[in-house]
C-alpha cells in the first residue's frame, strides 16, 4: 500500500463540512490555507490534484445569521449561494499565495450520469489540470434539490475519483480514520488501519450518522471507498486535523484507515468497457489507424476512419473495427455518429468548417479506449 501511496499521480481530496468551516462557525481560513499549502506541494511534484470541498451551505448559515440547518429545500438553496461565494474565493486566495491556479466547478450526479455531460466534464477537468489548476469542487447545491436532500460529497468524491480514474480518493474528516467500533461507546475500539474496499465487515464497523453540520457519516466513507475502488482508486480516510495530513499520506505514511482497491486501475477500465455488450454503434478504420491505436497506444483520429455504423451519441461506447470486422477495441465517442460520419476521412483542421464547431480532435481519446 505505500508503494501505491507514494506512486499515486493523480489524488482527489475530499473534506468535509466540520473541517472546513471549523464545526459551523464559518470556512476556517488557516486549515484551508493549510491544506492548499500542501496541494501546491504536491502539483510542483508533478501530481495531479483535486479538491471536492463541502461547506457551501454552512458557510451560507453562519454568513447569514442561522445556528441550525434548516430543513426547506428553498433556504437551504439560499445559503449554498451565499456560501459558495466565501467558499471560492478563500480556496482561490490561498491557491494563489503559493503560486498556483484554482477553479470552481459545480457538478451533480446526474452530471455524471449522463454519457455526454460526462465526457463534457472530464474533459474541463482534464485540461485544467494539464494547466497546472486545482479544481475545487462542490455539488450544485443551489439548484438541485435532490443533492441537498439526500446527496453527500463523499459520495461525489468517489465520483469524481471514477471520473478522472484518480490512484487516490483521500477523505478528510474530523475523526483519526475507521474503527471497529464506535470508540464514543465502545473502550477496545481499535483503529482500521488497512482494510479491502467493498469488504462489507468494514461496512458493519462504520454505522452512526453525520454530524449536525455536514450529511455524511463513516458510512458514507466506507461506501465512497467502495465506489471509488470500481475505477481502481484506493482511498484513504483520515483526520484532517493531522500536521501535513496530505504530504504524509502521498509520501507512503500510514495515516488513518488505507481501504485498498482489489482490482488494478487498468483492469477496471477494461472491465468497465468490455461489459457494455450493447453497444450503440462502430466504426471502420484503415490499416494505419489500427496500427495506431492497437499497438502505438494512440488516440483514434477521424482521418483514419473508413466507415461509420450505427446510430450513436456524444459519450456512447462503440466498436472500433477493421475494415474485415475484426473488433480491435472499444471506447468513448466524442461525436454522435451524424458527426462522426461528416468529419470521417478529414483532418481536424476542417472540423470547424464541417461542423459549425471545434471540437476534439480525437473520436476516441486514448484514455477513454480499451483493446478487446
Amino acid at each position: 500500500m505505500n508503494d501505491t501511496l507514494r506512486e499515486a499521480k493523480r489524488i482527489v481530496v475530499k473534506v468535509g463540512s466540520s473541517l472546513v468551516t471549523d464545526e459551523g462557525r464559518g470556512v476556517d481560513a488557516r486549515a484551508v490555507g493549510d491544506w492548499c499549502r500542501q496541494m501546491a506541494i504536491l502539483v510542483r511534484q508533478r501530481r495531479d490534484l483535486v479538491m471536492v470541498s463541502s461547506g457551501a451551505i454552512a458557510e451560507g448559515m453562519k454568513r447569514l445569521g442561522w445556528s441550525t440547518r434548516p430543513h426547506a429545500v428553498h433556504r437551504l438553496q439560499a445559503a449554498a449561494a451565499v456560501g459558495q461565494m466565501g467558499l471560492a474565493q478563500i480556496y482561490e486566495s490561498a491557491l494563489r499565495a503559493h503560486g498556483i491556479g484554482s477553479a470552481q466547478v459545480l457538478l451533480t450526479h446526474a452530471d455524471l450520469a449522463d454519457r455526454e455531460r460526462y465526457l463534457n466534464a472530464r474533459s474541463t477537468l482534464v485540461t485544467l489540470l494539464e494547466l497546472g489548476v486545482v479544481p475545487v469542487i462542490n455539488e450544485n447545491d443551489t439548484v438541485v434539490n435532490d443533492e441537498i436532500k439526500f446527496g453527500d460529497n463523499d459520495t461525489l468524491g468517489a465520483l469524481v475519483a471514477n471520473l478522472l480514474e484518480a490512484d487516490l480518493l483521500v477523505i478528510l474528516t474530523d475523526q483519526p480514520g475507521l474503527f471497529s467500533s464506535d470508540p464514543r461507546k465502545h473502550a477496545d475500539a481499535r483503529l482500521v488501519v488497512r482494510g479491502v474496499a467493498g469488504d462489507a465487515e468494514l461496512e458493519r464497523m462504520a454505522g452512526g450518522a453525520g454530524s449536525a453540520i455536514g450529511r455524511g457519516g463513516m458510512l458514507t466513507k466506507v461506501l465512497a471507498a467502495k465506489r471509488a475502488a470500481r475505477s481502481g482508486a484506493s482511498t484513504v480516510i483520515a483526520s484532517g486535523r493531522e500536521p501535513d495530513v496530505l504530504l504524509r499520506i502521498a509520501g507512503g505514511e500510514r495515516v488513518g484507515t488505507a481501504l485498498i482497491a482489489s482490482t488494478p486501475k487498468v483492469a477496471a477500465r477494461k472491465q468497465w468497457m468490455s461489459d457494455h455488450l450493447q453497444l450503440r454503434g462502430s466504426v471502420l478504420v484503415d490499416e494505419g489507424a489500427a496500427a495506431k491505436v492497437r499497438d502505438g497506444g494512440k488516440s483514434l483520429l477521424p482521418i483514419g476512419v473508413v466507415a461509420v455504423e450505427g446510430d450513436f451519441h456524444r459519450g456512447d461506447v462503440i466498436a472500433v473495427r477493421r475494415a474485415s470486422g475484426e473488433e480491435i477495441g472499444r471506447g468513448l465517442s466524442n461525436y454522435g455518429s451524424a458527426e462522426a460520419r461528416l468529419i470521417a476521412r478529414k483532418p481536424s483542421s476542417e472540423f470547424e468548417r464541417l461542423l459549425g464547431f471545434t471540437g476534439e480532435p480525437e473520436l476516441i481519446h486514448r484514455d477513454n479506449f480499451v483493446l478487446s
